[in-house]
């Protein structure tokens, strides 16, 4: 049946082509590249932020001992391996003594022989000192009977000349007594030198400690100074930190951390706190050096291991505060997209401390109560339009 309403051929089609461009022009400003973009906004507001400072280190021993010989020599034996657990005073290795236990034999025997020498001179000073008495009275009588004309004055000479040669006597055993006893007290000397390098050939662990190194095995020949064995102390664990020098401001000894092991994951996260602040920093790669003990020693921690560590810094109260994810650069600036009016407006701001939450404190550029966007789903410019949305992915039940 032909129908007296039918349009032409050629009107059915401008129809369909109408329909298709007005179907595009719904799809492009809705869901295309002319729809607004969907932001999430929230409002600047006061309170109280705990900023934090991470940085990455390495678990090093504060105290650590390199056991090695004071002269050369050759090492006899090794009583201990890479991970033994020492006593301070343990013997862990020994050198090739050589001739120095017949040395410290012939010190020996020579002292003893120079004390056997003071006796003997002893007893020759009491026998002089004996003479000499002697002699003084026998003169001191011969001098008496001088004067009473008894005897001649010869004899009276004889007598003097007894004394004085008695009194030589004793002064002679006296110096020989006093020499031997200096010969007594350099052997000794020697001796006591002899036996101390003797001991020093006994390389023994200077602390309660663990073996982290064994540098020479029995046989070989090391120089003065050379390392045999490396221990450390590991009560004395910490972490050598390096952390950025443009937000280290308010860094100090004192403060609490976290340690995060490499080894261990985010569980096994330690408590610590910061003890020492190095004095110098690292221009090259403009970070600052800080050690970071351990309040508890983890089970199996050990020295090089790389490790995470956030610093808690100073609470900041009364701080305007923004979302870090708001943040937006702009070639040099650092801003964040404001809506006013239902208008977006690039804002710069100046910022503050920045806590773990990802809360940033605004020094400058803000107020509070100002909405900014945290969230976009592409790139914004003062002409974009926008549909706030609670969220950008939508979550389904």
């Amino acid at each position: 049946m032909k129908l007296p309403f039918a349009l032409p051929r050629w009107a059915w089609t401008a129809t369909a082509g109408v329909a298709v461009l007005l179907a595009f022009g719904w799809v492009a400003t809705t869901s295309g590249p002319l729809a607004p973009v969907k932001v999430t906004l929230t409002q600047a507001a006061t309170g109280t932020v705990t900023p934090s400072l991470f940085g990455i280190g390495t678990v090093e021993a504060r105290r650590a001992y390199l056991i090695g010989p004071t002269v050369a020599g050759r090492v006899e034996r090794v009583l201990v391996d890479v991970g033994d657990k020492v006593k301070a005073g343990q013997l862990l290795a020994e050198m090739d003594a050589v001739d120095l236990d017949a040395r410290v034999g012939s010190s020996s025997a020579a002292a003893a022989r120079a004390r056997s020498a003071v006796v003997t001179a002893q007893a020759q000073v009491h026998d002089a000192r004996s003479r000499q008495a002697l002699a003084s009275g026998e003169a001191h009588r011969y001098i008496d009977l001088g004067k009473q004309n008894f005897v001649s004055s010869s004899v009276v000479d004889a007598k003097l000349q007894l004394q004085q040669s008695a009194d030589a006597q004793l002064a002679a055993a006296e110096s020989v007594h006093a020499g031997a006893r200096q010969d007594v007290t350099r052997l000794e000397a020697e001796r006591e030198g002899a036996r101390q390098q003797r001991g020093n050939f006994r390389l023994e662990a200077p602390v309660d400690g663990v073996v982290t190194s064994r540098d020479a095995e029995p046989g070989s020949t090391v120089v003065a100074g050379q390392a045999v064995l490396k221990l450390i102390d590991p009560a004395s664990l910490w972490v050598t930190t390096r952390f950025d020098q443009s937000r280290s401001a308010g860094l100090r000894a004192g403060l609490p951390g976290r340690i995060t092991l490499r080894s261990s994951g985010v569980r096994g996260a330690a408590s610590g706190k910061v003890v020492r602040l190095d004095p110098a920093s690292d221009s090259v790669t403009e970070e600052r050096i800080a050690q970071v003990a351990f309040d508890s020693l983890p089970l199996g921690v050990s020295t090089g291991e790389m490790a995470e560590v956030l610093v808690s810094l100073p609470a900041v109260t009364g701080a305007l505060l923004i979302p870090n994810a708001a943040l937006r650069q702009r070639g040099a600036q650092s801003g964040v997209w404001r809506r006013s009016d239902g208008q977006l407006r690039f804002v710069s701001v100046r910022t503050g401390a920045e806590g773990a939450d990802g809360m940033v404190q605004v020094i400058e550029g803000l107020k509070a109560g100002d909405e900014v966007v945290v969230h976009s789903e592409r790139e914004l410019s003062a002409a974009s339009r926008i549909r706030v949305v609670p969220a950008l992915i939508e979550t389904t039940r």
